[in-house]
């Protein structure tokens, strides 16, 4: 029996050569074949593996899904049920988080409301927050970054330091300190940032979110470029109302 997976988190030949030997290394595995420019793997079976089963067997760098099964009928199974909530599932860190910084930003804002205090207080945290986690795998959060964000990709320092410039803006948000500066950052940074996203949308890719680092596995996906989408709007409509353009 055949099953199609995609692999997130391969990033060159060395990644390959080393899903495909962590693979191989299972009993019940009696080929692996790895699409490095797809991210996928197909892997023939003598006896079904739980995708549980395989994903321990890889480095934590790796996520693998199952895509399709093909049975010896040359059928191919698939669950969209099971694929949107397993998808569902994955991103519900990202829900809570995103949930917790929109009620913060609310409760700072509630008993004497500020639209633009709010907006101020919601990108200041949500910096802080995203950066934290990709400060928690600094090493790591890099060569993610790097798979899908235009500048990271040209410009590895960039990658390096995004984490930091999430810090410095989040703080220049919170203190009220020369924020026309930090909205145009913000404008510029998730700019690019978005349109990498956008692209891997499109191109259909599967590969791991950093959002928010490399500490919580999460798939890239629609989740991004809204969140993304938002942030942006919000340093727009500050923009125009502060006369910056």
């Amino acid at each position: 029996m055949k099953h199609t997976y995609t692999i997130a988190g391969m990033t060159c030949e060395g990644c390959k050569a080393s899903v495909t030997q962590a693979l191989n290394s299972l009993d019940e595995v009696q080929d692996v074949k790895v699409d490095l420019s797809k991210g996928e793997a197909e892997i023939t079976m003598s006896s079904h593996v739980e995708t549980s089963v395989l994903q321990k067997a890889l480095d934590d760098k790796y996520r693998i899904t199952e895509k399709k099964t093909t049975s010896i009928f040359g059928t191919n199974e698939t669950s969209e049920l099971d694929t949107q909530k397993s998808k569902f599932q994955q991103l519900q860190p990202l829900f809570i988080i995103f949930g917790y910084i929109l009620v913060a930003a609310v409760l700072l804002n509630y008993s004497n409301w500020d639209t633009t205090g709010f907006m101020l207080d919601f990108m200041g945290l949500f910096f802080i927050v995203f950066s934290f986690f990709k400060i928690l795998d600094l090493r790591g959060f890099p060569s993610s970054f790097q798979m899908y964000d235009p500048l990271a990709k040209v410009f590895t320092p960039y990658a390096w330091s995004y984490p930091f410039i999430e810090i410095v803006l989040g703080l220049m948000f919170l203190m009220r300190y020369e924020v026309n500066i930090a909205l145009i950052v913000t404008l510029v940074i998730l700019g690019i940032t978005t349109v990498g996203v956008l692209r891997t949308l499109l191109s259909k890719k599967t590969i791991t979110c950093a959002c928010l680092g490399t500490a919580l596995k999460l798939p890239m996906t629609e989740a991004t470029f809204i969140e993304n989408a938002i942030m942006i709007i919000m340093a727009v409509y500050m923009i125009f109302k502060n006369g910056i353009l």
